[in-house]
């Protein structure tokens, strides 16, 4: 049985979120705030690739079918949407 397409997703939300707890620790404990920037930077990286990820694949899988049905101006639409949405 296949995985539901944002199967991935959860699981790299899911390692964020574990990070994170890891980063509350950090400031509890007092350690180098160097340190803690940079645990906080990777989780926000984390977390905006998995935003990047459910776009992608809901442009991918919901709207694909939507511009196919359009025809070849449906095609050319498509085509432009993704060229711009690799830049979100």
């Amino acid at each position: 049985m296949q995985d539901h397409p944002h199967s991935a997703i959860a699981r790299r939300l899911k390692r964020a979120n574990g990070h994170l707890e890891m980063i509350i620790e950090m400031i509890e404990q007092g350690r180098p705030c160097a340190q803690i920037a940079q645990q906080l930077q990777a989780v926000e990286s984390a977390v905006e690739s998995a935003k990047k990820a459910l776009i992608h694949d809901h442009i991918s899988h919901s709207l694909e079918r939507s511009f196919k049905a359009s025809g070849s101006k449906g095609h050319a639409a498509l085509r432009d949407f993704r060229l711009i949405a690799k830049y979100l």
